[in-house]
């Protein structure tokens, strides 16, 4: 590659892959009334995702997970990021390194799992499940607890977006006694 061919080249493959991590263009026209229709009837019920994930896992003779506000409150702005960045990604609303620090989780026992497209809860853990990466979070035997959410906007490629995230119990805390960690001059024994 002579260095003019490499000088023009690099800045316009950075520009691909910043475009790419961007998202795709959102729609300019509206939906038809029909695809409007179907995306309004997508709705999450919490209660209906605890009796599919937890019959999925009863399934496999992994104990059963519960609804967690945190987990809950976690995985909605996440949701929200990414329809407001049509793009599906982990790191739309910030790293979920990040996020699970913020929300106090054990990150050895965090997962997130990402959806776009799907038009119920129960497509959504179907679409998890078939995917190999999200199913080994949905079956974490750790697990004790999830948190799931859903955005939707018309106007991007995937018009609704799904965020679910599991994890197990806060890490237990040892508190440490503040008493002499060693014998020194008064404090040894006689």
């Amino acid at each position: 590659m002579t260095p003019l061919i490499a000088r023009l080249a690099v800045p316009a493959l950075l520009a691909v892959l910043a475009a790419a991590c961007a998202g795709e263009p959102r729609r300019t026209t509206p939906l038809d009334a029909r695809a409007a229709e179907r995306l309004a009837a997508v709705s999450l019920d919490p209660d209906e995702a605890g009796r599919i994930f937890n019959a999925y896992r009863a399934s496999l003779g992994l104990g059963l997970v519960r609804l967690d506000p945190v987990l809950t409150a976690m995985a909605q702005p996440q949701a929200d990021a990414m329809a407001k960045a049509n793009a599906l990604s982990h790191d739309a609303g910030g790293s979920f390194a990040a996020r699970v620090h913020a929300a106090g989780l054990d990150a050895a026992h965090a997962a997130e799992n990402l959806g776009g497209g799907y038009y119920s809860t129960q497509e959504a853990f179907t679409g998890w499940r078939a995917s190999s990466g999200h199913d080994a979070n949905l079956r974490m035997k750790e697990a004790t607890r999830f948190g799931i959410a859903l955005a939707k906007d018309p106007q991007t490629q995937y018009r609704a977006w799904w965020a679910l995230v599991i994890a197990g119990e806060p890490e237990k805390r040892i508190e440490m006694s503040a008493g002499p960690v060693g014998w020194f001059g008064s404090n040894r024994p006689r």
